[in-house]
C-alpha cells in the first residue's frame, strides 16, 4: 500500500518535530539555514499527510478533492477524522501552500507558532489514519 510509503515519511518528517520545537527562538529568526531545515522538515511533513490521505481516498473510492484542504475535508465527512481534526488539518493543507508559494514573505512569528502548536494535529492525523487502517483490515468499519 502506497499509503503506507506515505505514513512512514510523515512518521521520519516527525520525527525531528521535538529538535526543531527546542530551536532558540532567536536562532529560529536569526539563522537562515536553521529556518530553512524547519520549513523543509513541516513541507515533508504536512505533504506526507496530504499525499496518505489522497492515497486513502483512492483506496476507498471516496470523491475526488479539487484541492489539499478539501483531502482531509473528504476524510471528516466520512467519520475517518473528527471535526476538529479535520479543521486543524485543512489549516495545515493552507500553510502547506504558503510555505511552497509565498517563502520569501513568510510571517515568521505565524511560522514559528505552527511549529509549536499546530503540528501535533499530524501526530493525531497518523493516529487516525492508522486506527482506520486497522478497523478496516480487520472488517471493523
Amino acid at each position: 500500500m502506497r499509503i503506507l510509503h506515505h505514513m512512514r515519511e510523515l512518521q521520519d518528517a516527525m520525527g525531528g518535530r521535538e529538535r526543531y520545537q527546542s530551536i532558540s527562538r532567536e536562532q529560529f529568526f536569526s539563522d537562515r539555514d536553521t529556518r530553512n531545515m524547519v520549513f523543509h522538515a513541516m513541507l515533508v511533513g504536512i505533504q506526507s499527510a496530504i499525499d496518505s490521505a489522497t492515497d486513502l481516498i483512492a483506496e476507498e473510492r471516496l470523491r475526488k478533492p479539487a484541492r489539499y484542504r478539501e483531502t482531509f475535508e473528504i476524510l471528516g465527512e466520512n467519520g475517518i477524522l473528527s471535526e476538529p481534526l479535520t479543521r486543524d488539518l485543512s489549516a495545515l493543507a493552507g500553510f502547506r501552500n504558503v510555505l511552497v508559494h509565498i517563502y520569501r514573505d513568510l510571517d515568521l512569528e505565524q511560522v514559528y507558532a505552527i511549529l509549536h502548536q499546530d503540528l501535533g494535529a499530524l501526530t493525531a492525523f497518523r493516529d487516525a489514519i492508522l486506527e482506520h487502517l486497522h478497523d478496516r483490515s480487520s472488517g471493523n468499519t
